[in-house]
């Protein structure tokens, strides 16, 4: 019997839903639990084949005890390897390369200098940098945020040069990225799941919170066959499994502004009733497909493009 754990935090229905639906299917071959944890001990297997992460992002205890899982055979969602070395900007990087459409961003290092270091550390980096030349690349109005991280944090949206330099001597010692402004006509968040399930969500970010799902774009077959695509095109570079996507449609092309989600929000009185019930059933059929083809003591991770291309020697343009 395959066994099927989801480790979480804070949410309340998403978990207890995907443990339901799973068992519902009866498949006489895999259950599924709230996963129970209660030692970590090297090279050891946790006892599930399956894992569901939610929550490693904000607890390193369960980052380093889903990759000693992995290493036992494991198959983690997310990949907790790539997970840790992934990081906004990257991922923008690895879009130009790939045909998807992000805005310009540059990035900044921290205002102030990391832990242990001093300024003998950064010899390398011109001093002032060139901040004409940035500016005039990303223009006014932007966005300035962290290069890794989410949820909005330390997220400022400046007009000119005098309230970038305010915002970034409040940065500390936080890596920034500056980013243009996208002014869009219709917005999108998508669920992508298993590299192969992709739901197209309207989606206002400039409403509150619990209001943002309640949008009313309606986007062309064109703009939303173009959509999936990209959807599908960043996640399977990535080597995501469950991710969510965002774009700002301007002048009709979708600028991909966000796509480093891989603990998105699934809570029902956030997403909605219909979106909840979407990414319920489609996380349990993943969970399932992948329960049924693990094999123990096999590296069961996924692994995206980007990786691939370098194992097997071949171009990102070869992979795509």
């Amino acid at each position: 019997m395959k066994k099927i754990g989801i480790l979480f935090g804070q949410e309340n229905t998403f978990p207890p839903a995907f443990v339901e639906r799973v068992n519902s299917k009866n498949d006489p071959n895999a259950r599924a639990e709230l996963l129970t944890l209660d030692k970590v001990i090297q090279g050891e297997g946790c006892g599930y084949d399956v894992i569901i992460d939610r929550i490693s992002q904000d607890v390193p205890f369960y980052r380093g005890f889903l990759k000693n899982a992995a290493s036992a055979g494991c198959a983690v969602v997310n990949n907790p390897f790539w997970w840790s070395a992934d990081e906004k900007f990257f991922n923008n990087a690895l879009a130009t390369k790939i045909g998807v459409a992000v805005p310009r961003t540059v990035l900044l290092p921290s205002k102030q200098h990391p832990p242990d270091t001093n300024n003998g550390s950064f010899r390398n980096l011109a001093f002032p940098m060139d901040w004409e030349a940035i500016f005039n690349y990303i223009g006014w109005p932007a966005y300035f945020k962290p290069f890794a991280g989410g949820g909005w944090k330390n997220v400022y949206q400046l007009t000119g040069p005098d309230a970038f330099f305010h915002a970034y001597d409040q940065t500390g010692q936080l890596v920034m990225m500056l980013q243009e402004e996208v002014k869009f006509t219709e917005y999108y968040r998508c669920y992508c799941i298993d590299q192969r399930h992709v739901r197209i969500m309207p989606y206002e970010p400039r409403n509150p919170h619990h209001l943002r799902y309640q949008a009313d774009f309606k986007g062309s077959p064109e703009l939303l066959a173009r959509i999936e695509r990209d959807v599908l095109t960043l996640n399977r570079f990535l080597g995501y499994d469950f991710n969510t996507v965002e774009f700002a449609v301007r002048d009709g092309i979708p600028v991909a502004i966000d796509f480093c989600n891989p603990a998105p929000d699934a809570e029902a009185s956030s997403v909605g009733p219909e979106n909840f019930e979407w990414v319920v059933e489609h996380a349990a059929q993943m969970a399932l497909r992948k329960a049924k083809h693990h094999i123990p003591g096999q590296n069961n991770l996924t692994w995206g493009k980007y990786i691939q291309a370098a194992v097997h020697g071949k171009t990102l343009a070869e992979m795509a």
